[in-house]
């Protein structure tokens, strides 16, 4: 049986909006196993990116646990849950987030940097995905003088630069015509089978869904598999 990579257990979240207290997530179970690849579905403020925040500890649920590699984040000090995302979760937004001061090249760099890897190592890894992607020949051009499908592409790079266990995708290719967002899909699976990083990917996209093996949808706060 292949290993668990991520998971969550009884995941709740609520906000409040004035007098009212709004559950968006009303104990969500979820497995992510090595090399998996998953699709979150659902309305507009259905939960989704609530969801993924709270998989990659970016936010604290007000119930319920999310475990990263065995590791209960919530049991984890500050240091030691920013030092398991570093390494063994990537992440992809619908914007791509890249620092506008940096080279593409810096950028995909950026993680490993983060987690002290020798400059060295981190710019030949980062000269490795920039090849795999197609776009060594813009390795420093900044931000600004890429394309958005460019800037895009550069972004998964830099969340799988590290080989991470499971890369966290918020609709990826929201912001992209329809080319360049098949483009940028087909690159994401293409990479995350290579490095044997699960995924899961938020999205409205139904050739991203398509693509995964499993399929869910978020509706009323609770989430309700197999999805066709």
């Amino acid at each position: 049986m292949t290993n668990v990579v991520l998971e969550c257990r009884g995941l709740v979240r609520s906000f409040v909006d004035g007098a009212a207290v709004i559950e968006v997530l009303k104990g969500i179970d979820l497995q992510v196993r090595s090399g998996e690849m998953i699709a979150l579905s659902g309305a507009s403020g259905s939960g989704k990116s609530t969801l993924l925040h709270l998989l990659g500890g970016l936010d604290q649920p007000g119930a319920g646990t999310v475990s990263l590699c065995g590791h209960v984040l919530s049991e984890l000090k500050e240091s030691d849950r920013g030092r398991i995302r570093n390494q063994e979760l990537g992440f992809v937004y619908q914007f791509h987030h890249l620092l506008p001061e940096f080279s593409a090249l810096e950028n995909v760099a950026m993680p490993l940097l983060i987690g002290r890897q020798r400059v060295s190592v981190a710019t030949r890894r980062a000269e490795d995905m920039l090849a795999k992607i197609g776009l060594s020949s813009r390795a420093f051009h900044r931000p600004a003088e890429l394309s958005g499908g460019e800037r895009q592409r550069v972004a998964i790079a830099r969340a799988l630069v590290t080989s991470p266990k499971c890369l966290l995708a918020d609709e990826p290719t929201g912001n992209l015509d329809a080319r360049n967002a098949a483009t940028v899909c087909e690159l994401m699976i293409e990479l995350c089978r290579d490095s044997q990083s699960a995924v899961v990917v938020a999205t409205h996209d139904e050739r991203i869904a398509a693509r995964m093996k499993r399929r869910y949808l978020l509706e009323d706060g609770c989430l309700i598999p197999n999805v066709n």
